[in-house]
């Protein structure tokens, strides 16, 4: 039996499970933008959520990481469809740099809706995806083993640094104030400046995200597996990952900064022992998502031909394009609800660090409104994904492999 990919078939599996994680994607912005809590505390605090807030928010920690994972097997089926390493390299490189561009230029803009440079910079998942490309350019002429080794290693090993901790570099400062910004980069999610006046977020620190989207390109080789030997495998990778979590998590001493502990009452305890840390995202974070996500695909091959998977197949099939048209298609739903609910929305015109903290009661909706922009967000988005798959179908063009 052949086992190798054909240079022109696409693996729906994989295309659905990453429409299906940013579809939850939007929810999470969504949240962001209309939720009335928003300013108030984070969903996450169980001194102030509640169960249903708290996994509207939790569900939405399957994204990122399946988003990066599925990137770094993107770029592995790429090279099973024909590309010599020498060409995947130099692709590699040249969609990284263009994700850093887009980062910086582009979803700046349409995530605050304002070009006020002296909050310069978001570095969040598409500059995290954009140099672990360029990281892994060069991996990938290593022995595949060898990149396995690399990637499992920086995401089992990464939580012995967390005692490194260095104070955000203040305003005009030099020598410290540089290397704290180096490793906020790499490790320390934090504010980090380039003059006095022009600074940044770094929301996702490189450590692990390379190795997770090196480890998803390491992944993408039991796409060559006769389909029931993968199924096999895919069953006992993510049931593993899943086990080794809950016995990593319920003895409480490494995978995760965040310590689990009894509650008030078993629901609560059971939403303490789940949370774990995105900002830099723990092992067990990445044991948990990951797990849940490779669990699903084998059974997701085998529903790939209903009309709910062809949606979420088609918002895979244009990731990017979905990304950008989510912030700017949330953005315009809050900012349409606002103005003709009466409220403000001159807080949606800002930064992060300009925004009002806490709510001063007159802005966003409760979480049901949260849930209804949802689905009319992804009602607006799918004619315009479902247009520009057909395009990426069609046609051949190389620019088209960037977007």
């Amino acid at each position: 039996m052949n086992t190798q990919i054909s240079p022109t078939r696409r693996v729906n599996a994989v295309d659905l499970l990453r429409g299906v994680v940013m579809v939850i994607m939007l929810l999470d912005h969504t949240r962001e933008f209309v939720h009335r809590e928003v300013l108030n505390f984070d969903p996450s605090d169980l001194s102030k959520t509640n169960t249903l807030l708290f996994f509207t928010r939790w569900i939405t920690h399957f994204c990122a990481p399946v988003f990066v994972f599925l990137a770094g097997t993107g770029a592995f089926l790429q090279g099973a469809r024909g590309k010599s390493k020498a060409e995947l390299s130099r692709f590699l490189i040249t969609r990284g740099l263009w994700l850093i561009l887009l980062e910086v230029t582009v979803i700046r803009i349409i995530v605050w809706f304002n070009v006020d440079y002296h909050f310069a910079l978001m570095l969040q998942v598409i500059w995290a995806i954009g140099v672990s490309m360029i990281v892994l350019a060069a991996l990938i002429h290593l022995p595949l083993r060898a990149v396995a080794i690399i990637s499992i290693a920086m995401i089992a090993l990464h939580n012995a640094l967390d005692l490194i901790r260095v104070s955000p570099p203040a305003p005009g400062t030099a020598g410290p104030g540089f290397w704290a910004s180096v490793w906020m980069v790499l490790h320390q999610p934090g504010i980090i400046f380039f003059t006095p006046n022009i600074h940044g977020l770094v929301l996702y620190p490189l450590i692990p995200w390379v190795g997770v989207l090196a480890a998803g390109y390491c992944f993408g080789a039991v796409y060559q597996w006769e389909p029931e030997r993968r199924r096999r495998f895919l069953f006992k990778l993510g049931g593993g990952m899943l086990i080794g979590f809950v016995v990593l998590r319920a003895i409480n001493l490494y995978g995760d900064p965040l310590r689990w502990s009894v509650q008030k009452n078993a629901v609560f305890t059971l939403l303490s022992f789940l949370n774990v840390l995105k900002y830099p995202p723990s092992l067990l974070f990445l044991l948990l998502t990951l797990g849940v996500a490779i669990l699903a695909l084998p059974w997701f091959e085998r529903m790939e031909q209903g009309w709910l998977s062809r949606v979420f197949i088609t918002f895979g099939r244009v990731p990017l394009l979905f990304y950008i048209g989510q912030w700017i298609t949330v953005h315009v739903l809050a900012m349409a609800a606002g103005y003709l609910a009466g409220q403000p929305i001159g807080w949606l015109f800002t930064g992060l660090l300009d925004r009002p903290a806490p709510n001063p009661g007159n802005l966003g909706f409760s979480l049901w409104v949260v849930y209804a922009f949802w689905l009319l967000g992804l009602l607006l988005l799918y004619p315009v994904c479902r247009w520009f798959a057909d395009v990426k179908r069609r046609r051949k063009d190389w620019w088209l492999s960037y977007l």
